[in-house]
């Protein structure tokens, strides 16, 4: 026991004696620097398919057609990530098989858009530690769960991981189907009493409604979210930062 009953660990605290003479600049309160994160990207790119089969896109993806910045002598590590249905032999196929199995009554015009493709993927750096780190498949196990959890596991039609380009990513591919009245329709009802009301429940191919601003933004967060354990995050939201094409991106 030290003196006045104090023990080592019960230190007394000394009074601090004021001094007068202090400036301004001696009680500025410095705040503490922030801890640097070594956190990568997500990067996630939606864009609508191009025509009525997208064959073009199909091409690229099933590697019909061989890209310059492809290395032919990787192509054997891409593969499907999905399994097609009985008798449906590609991407193309598993579009239309989609469509024509999800009971939609109204007539599917030329310019309606049949598909939506999604390219997920993350920073080069990064991407190639989860390889190394031979976590690859479980990435991609994610990256399905969220497919299937945001866009429908039956929407999912196609996702090819594709190993022979620069960064490892992932092409899928998303059948809009989507259920309930249409956004407009809801407009014009508000607007107007008269309106016809239509099921609530109709089976609809609609791209618009799942590519709305607020539903894009959900998607980036919901990523990120699933992705943090890769050690990726969200891109800083509202900057005006340029994003890359997917083509400048992967070469």
């Amino acid at each position: 026991m030290s003196q006045r009953g104090y023990t080592p660990l019960d230190t007394p605290v000394c009074p601090v004696r004021h001094d007068r003479r202090r400036t301004d600049t001696d009680k500025q309160f410095v705040e503490p620097k922030k801890q640097e994160t070594n956190m990568g990207y997500i990067s996630i790119q939606i864009n609508k398919a191009k025509g009525s089969a997208d064959t073009g896109a199909s091409d690229h993806i099933e590697r019909k057609t061989m890209p310059k910045n492809a290395d032919p002598t990787r192509t054997h590590l891409n593969r499907e990530l999905v399994e097609f249905p009985d008798g449906v032999a590609d991407r193309t196929e598993a579009i239309s098989h989609r469509i024509h199995t999800a009971g939609i009554r109204r007539k599917i015009t030329p310019d309606q858009v049949r598909a939506i493709r999604i390219v997920l993927s993350g920073s080069h750096e990064d991407m190639v530690r989860v390889q190394d780190e031979g976590r690859l498949g479980e990435w991609c196990d994610d990256n399905l769960q969220w497919l299937h959890h945001t866009f429908g596991r039956e929407n999912t039609v196609s996702a090819v991981l594709h190993m022979d380009e620069h960064t490892p990513h992932i092409h899928a591919t998303v059948v809009p189907i989507v259920t309930g009245e249409r956004r407009k329709a809801k407009k014009k009802q508000a607007d107007s009493k008269r309106t016809y009301r239509k099921k609530a429940n109709a089976v609809r191919l609609c791209a618009d409604d799942l590519l709305t601003r607020e539903r894009l933004v959900a998607y980036h967060d919901s990523y990120a979210a699933a992705m943090a354990k890769y050690g990726l995050q969200r891109g800083i939201r509202g900057s005006e930062a340029r994003h890359t094409t997917t083509a400048q991106y992967l070469t």
